[in-house]
């Protein structure tokens, strides 16, 4: 511990008041191996509000006196480490397999819809529009409609402005990206408007009804579902596949897994770390379908 600094304390009642706060807000647990973050990821309300210490925190909490400071705690209490082209094997992945069978698969429309959920701060989203940009011949014509979503008002508001501090910028990009997607600004690096066009932005929690029903051509939840409980992450796969295209893919993070998670989902035999939808969720969607044509009339 730095000479001087304070250390800060916090009793088991309150690191459980804390836990069930953000569960019930966001379906996240704060397990034990994650609750050495507390200290760090509140000394800073702590400060700007004159608190002495977390305890007391909780006390103003569970008063209710202070209805914006809940919000605030929970934001503060998220894991939201993301950078550009994070791992960088899976957005090669979707370069070699998924983009090119969709650019197929999708020829009579030109159309593809991406959903980047948990996107915290949008460096996920916007390097999915960069893997457009860079082949513009290729995707000429098409619509590419990117939505980033995440539980989080405060992360989701940094990823509409765009703007990004040059330690951000430079984890993940080279020198040439940096230069032709973004410009120089007085808070840092902002993305260029073409790359914007292609995104789109909104507050959503994994355990609410999808955005768009069965229309996903790709889906990525990356390093998100691995702070749900196995209930809430079995309802949180259950939407996620019913916000797929019958022929999309899924994609999660690297040390994750479809396998004893869902039935609604196995592994892409083509390409390693891609899912696609399970034979017989597929037949059902279909029939769905067919019944909601009929119904139209």
């Amino acid at each position: 511990v730095a000479p001087g600094r304070r250390v800060l304390q916090i009793s088991d009642s309150s690191s459980r008041i804390l836990a069930g706060l953000l569960e019930a807000r966001t379906g996240q647990q704060l397990t034990m191996s994650r609750r050495w973050r507390i200290e760090t990821a509140l000394s800073g309300i702590l400060r700007e509000r004159g608190i002495g210490t977390l305890d007391e925190l909780i006390t103003i909490l569970v008063m209710g006196k202070e209805p914006g400071l809940s919000n605030q705690v929970v934001e503060a209490l998220l894991n939201n480490e993301t950078y550009f082209f994070r791992d960088r094997t899976p957005f090669d992945t979707l370069s070699r397999h998924a983009l090119p069978a969709l650019s197929v698969q999708r020829a009579a429309k030109k159309r593809l819809r991406i959903w980047s959920a948990g996107c915290s701060t949008g460096q996920e989203a916007y390097s999915l529009a960069m893997l457009f940009a860079d082949q513009p011949e290729q995707w000429k014509g098409w619509t590419i409609d990117i939505l980033g979503t995440d539980v989080s008002n405060a992360v989701i508001d940094r990823a509409r402005d765009g703007v990004y501090t040059q330690f951000e910028v430079q984890r993940g990009l080279a020198i040439t990206q940096t230069i032709r997607w973004f410009e120089e600004c007085g808070d840092g690096w902002r993305i260029v408007e073409p790359l914007r066009k292609f995104l789109r932005f909104r507050v959503h929690n994994l355990l609410e009804q999808p955005p768009h029903l069965g229309g996903f051509d790709i889906v990525l939840c990356r390093n998100v579902l691995l702070y749900l409980s196995p209930e809430k992450k079995a309802a949180a796969f259950d939407r996620l596949a019913s916000s797929m295209a019958p022929d999309g893919y899924f994609m999660l993070g690297a040390g994750e897994t479809v396998i004893g998670q869902t039935k609604k989902l196995v592994a892409d035999p083509k390409a390693r770390g891609l899912y696609r939808l399970d034979n017989r969720d597929k037949a059902e969607r279909r029939s769905g379908d067919e019944r909601r044509h009929v119904a139209r009339g």
